[in-house]
């Protein structure tokens, strides 16, 4: 374990030279872009939530020079088609379906195997995919590792990480009425986000979104706290978000460190954030230990957020060291 002190910075930002929607089936179409070298070594950028999607400062961990850079919003959210705030349906939405969505994407794109770089619920649906198809990944990039353990949910959900945020933490649970208050706030939070009640379900997804948005960074983030704050932003990633944790995350109970044997062979950068209270750095140790070809780097002067100057910068360390 190592925690930089120097700072790596992003790359220059770029533009995408290849953009479409593709028809997975179900009724859903998933927004993808290229951007860098054509003919070089394929990455595809897992983005985190479920229900966050991406942004074009996502394209610069990656040299465009060296790399084929795959970005795409999976199901519901970001640019794919339909958004959950349009009504998109929530039942086709599972962990298999995203497996399968980055698989038919890979084809559609001619792309015999990938670098796959993930961060919190990336790190999930990354692992998940590369212990399905793990001939089709050359390499795993991880950060804030979230194995969706029902500790992890706990923590975070159920009162462990408001005692660092106690404000904060009152403020996620003011849409509960007072006579739920005393129940699970994952499954009281899943009937307000689909409240036929617009207003109830659109001041749930604000404030679940929020939540997240207010304790991702080491230091306060203004501009994910707008991110966060806009409706149509919230109404996706809350409800998505939601859906997963209450069904589990569409694994089995320790799936993932149960069959790490099926990466065993893969090389793995795992970056972490010291004081990530999102998603708490047991998990990322726990991942490294039963993962013997994995690197771990703890950055002691970071948070969850990817943007954090530590964790960017191992990060793009580990691209250029992949380059190579």
């Amino acid at each position: 374990m190592t925690a930089g002190a120097d700072r790596r910075t992003y790359y220059p930002p770029i533009d995408p030279h290849e953009t479409g929607l593709l028809d997975v089936g179900d009724g859903q179409r998933l927004a993808w872009e290229v951007s860098g070298a054509d003919d070089g070594v394929p990455v595809v950028f897992v983005h985190g939530g479920p229900g966050g999607g991406t942004n074009p400062d996502q394209r610069r961990y990656f040299d465009p020079e060296h790399y084929r850079i795959v970005l795409f919003n999976q199901r519901g959210c970001g640019s794919s088609t339909p958004h959950v705030a349009d009504g998109a349906d929530l039942s086709v939405n599972t962990t298999p379906a995203l497996i399968g969505d980055m698989e038919l994407l890979r084809e559609h794109l001619g792309i015999g195997s990938w670098i796959v770089f993930g961060g919190s619920w990336g790190s999930t649906l990354a692992l998940a995919y590369a212990q399905t198809h793990p001939d089709r990944v050359r390499a795993l990039v991880l950060r804030g590792i979230f194995l969706l353990r029902d500790a992890e949910i706990d923590w975070y959900y159920r009162g462990g990480a408001g005692h660092l945020f106690p404000e904060k933490w009152e403020e996620f649970l003011a849409p509960i009425p007072a006579d739920r208050r005393d129940e699970d706030p994952v499954a009281v939070y899943h009937d307000l986000l689909h409240s036929p009640d617009e207003d109830v379900a659109v001041r749930a997804a604000v404030a679940w979104s929020t939540w997240e948005g207010a304790t991702s960074s080491l230091l306060p983030s203004p501009s994910r706290l707008d991110q966060t704050a806009d409706p149509r932003f919230a109404l996706a990633f809350a409800r998505i978000e939601n859906h997963y944790f209450v069904h589990g995350g569409f694994l089995e109970p320790g799936q993932l460190l149960r069959d790490i044997d099926r990466i065993a062979d893969i090389p793995g950068v795992i970056v972490q954030g010291r004081y990530d209270v999102v998603t708490p750095a047991r998990s990322a140790l726990d991942l490294h230990r039963a993962w013997p070809s994995s690197t771990l780097h703890v950055v002691d002067d970071a948070g969850h957020s990817a943007a954090e100057p530590g964790i960017v910068h191992h990060l793009v360390e580990a691209m250029d060291a992949l380059r190579r």
